[in-house]
């Protein structure tokens, strides 16, 4: 369904009443849950916006899969939840919405592995189907796409700005240090933002999945993080840039008119890090708010920045893998792919708790994720 519909009438409800009658036909067109009969799945699926991944276990016979969904309610789909499929190639499903009047299509493949790519020249952009902003992409020696990296542009979406790509937090810019370069940029959200006290929003990337039917209840949690690893990470490098914007502010909920409080002589700082840690099941991927928690304890280990600085030069980074103290890897979960690694950029430091410098801008590009088998 459109969701920046969906996203204006949720906040007019916010901001006076409700912008539906009750009990009239549910708007939503969305795939909420996933799960696939037999013993097949690796991991939960990995649902997005518009595209759900199957992991399965090695072995596994994909001719003849039946996923089932949960939908929105009062949604239909078709093919029909359960469904007999072949996902020898990825399979379409097309959810529409109660009132009929919304419909969505979900692409649905499976994979038996997480991360592939270990380089990234972030030249693979494209924009969202309305046009709107930039998502990037990784793709294998014959062009096939391979990986969609996560941002919070879907979220920034939901402030209605208008303009190019390149007005969103996360984008593509031609002054990379090798061609074409991942930019952030830490944006002023408007007065919606203002509104759910989320007044700035950092530029990010990362791997994972933006939650963007949670974003406004808890934003903290709205970025999933991490993806399946099957080698033990030793090290990423690469390069950037950065320059701090002129004010940093901090968020000040008490203010009814403006959130940002600004704080005169802080400077912003950009962040740059990787983490590999073990899924459980009452953590199955790692959140703004844990991801570099200390007392983690499905943390095993941490590269990250410690020395950045504002630098309008291309400049080198060589990050190391941490062990956290008593941290081991099972060499029989890392084969059967039970680990995963997350890798994160963001234009503010403290961007994930609305705090920040608007106008603070982070280059990346060339990077290379070294590993062990």
């Amino acid at each position: 369904m459109k969701l920046k519909n969906l996203i204006a009438c949720f906040f007019l409800g916010f901001i006076a009443t409700s912008c539906i009658k009750d009990e009239a036909p549910n708007a939503e067109a969305d795939i909420e849950t996933c799960t696939v009969p037999g013993d097949v799945l690796n991991r939960e699926p990995i649902i997005e916006n518009e595209r759900i991944t199957l992991i399965l276990k090695k072995g596994t016979d994909i001719t003849a899969l039946a996923p089932k969904f949960t939908l929105t309610p009062g949604a239909t789909m078709v093919p029909e939840s359960g469904s007999v499929l072949d996902f020898t190639n990825p399979q379409y499903y097309e959810v529409t919405s109660e009132d009929r009047k919304w419909k969505k299509k979900y692409k649905v493949e499976v994979s038996f592995s997480g991360i592939t790519n270990t380089v990234y020249h972030f030249e693979n952009a494209r924009l969202d189907k309305n046009g709107q902003y930039t998502i990037f992409y990784e793709t294998d020696t014959q062009g096939k796409e391979t990986m969609l990296w996560a941002s919070g542009n879907p979220g920034y979406a939901m402030t209605g700005v208008q303009g190019g790509s390149d007005i969103y937090p996360t984008y593509q810019s031609t002054d990379g240090y090798q061609g074409k370069c991942l930019t952030l940029t830490t944006r002023k959200t408007g007065w919606l933002g203002n509104s759910v006290n989320m007044p700035i929003a950092a530029g990010n990337l990362f791997i994972g999945t933006f939650d963007v039917l949670n974003a406004l209840k808890d934003a903290l949690t709205a970025t999933k993080f991490g993806s399946p690893f099957e080698y033990i990470p030793t090290y990423m490098k690469g390069y950037y840039k950065f320059t701090a914007g002129d004010t940093f502010y901090v968020l000040d909920e008490n203010n009814k008119e403006d959130k940002l409080k600004p704080v005169p002589g802080k400077k912003d700082i950009c962040d740059i890090y990787a983490v590999f840690y073990e899924p459980t099941n009452d953590m199955k991927t790692l959140n703004g708010a844990n991801v570099l928690s200390e007392d983690n304890p499905n943390i095993i280990s941490i590269a990250r920045i410690s020395d950045a600085k504002e630098t309008r030069e291309w400049t080198a980074f060589n990050l190391p893998f941490v062990y956290r103290e008593g941290k081991t890897i099972d060499p029989a979960k890392l084969k059967d792919g039970k680990y995963n690694l997350a890798i994160v950029f963001s234009s503010s430091i403290d961007g994930a708790y609305f705090e920040g410098a608007p106008g603070s801008t982070l280059y990346i590009d060339e990077v290379e994720l070294g590993y062990e088998e």
